[in-house]
């Protein structure tokens, strides 16, 4: 019996061990978002929605769009880090650098792009769960490696997916920007991101899958496409 006692406690000390740990950075998320305004809101759920329906039709652009913003981030850092200053100029050579990097191997781009979208859906879905937020990486480096195997191997639907994730992720800041400005309350609103673990994955995944389907539906009768 004090075996069987002593395992419950143990049990409920790491529930609310794991309700004490927070993974994602929900304050630097809560504060973007309130602070868009309506037209904001609704050209994130614009854009959220082209990605979602006819992504795969201008991929090439999404994908060199991806890389340069990611070589804005790298520049601005990488000067912040080592030169100090203005940075407009080495983030300019960076965004320029990766954009020809995303251009000339764009293949390899949207296969890495592909593989992170599977990696973004099965930590998702491992937080809509309920599992253990502090393995949430588990969750993403089964995604990550199966996205991996199946983008190098088939390109369509590494196309697909990685467009799903970015329209789904658009719409998702939109419509909570814009619940948040004209639908509820903030205190609503706020219980959900931060009280519920499952909400803020929901509201990316279910789009998400929407565009996969949709996608997949619409490109059928397209003619062959690649890169």
């Amino acid at each position: 019996m004090n075996g069987l006692i002593s395992t419950l406690q143990i049990v409920l000390m790491a529930q609310a061990e794991q309700q004490q740990t927070q993974v994602l950075p929900l304050d630097i998320m809560w504060q973007h978002v309130t602070e868009l305004d309506l037209v904001e809101a609704v050209t994130f759920i614009s854009f959220g929605a082209v990605w979602l329906i006819s992504g795969w039709r201008v991929f090439k652009i999404l994908v060199t769009i991806c890389f340069a913003l990611l070589g804005l981030f790298l520049g601005l850092w990488a000067n912040q880090q080592l030169i100090g200053g203005n940075g407009f100029w080495f983030g300019l050579i960076c965004v320029l650098f990766f954009s020809i990097l995303a251009v000339s191997f764009m293949r390899w781009g949207v296969s890495i792009l592909g593989a992170l979208s599977g990696g973004v859906l099965t930590a998702g879905a491992w937080m809509a769960l309920g599992m253990p937020q502090q393995y949430v990486w588990a969750g993403a480096l089964i995604g990550l490696i199966t996205g991996a195997m199946v983008s190098f191997l088939i390109f369509k639907i590494a196309v697909i997916l990685f467009t799903s994730l970015g329209g789904s992720a658009l719409v998702a800041v939109g419509g909570m920007a814009l619940a948040y400005r004209n639908l509820v309350s903030e205190e609503q609103l706020k219980g959900l991101v931060f009280g519920c673990q499952w909400f803020l994955p929901a509201l990316v995944l279910v789009p998400m899958v929407a565009g996969i389907i949709l996608q997949n539906k619409f490109s059928q009768g397209a003619p062959e496409w690649g890169a």
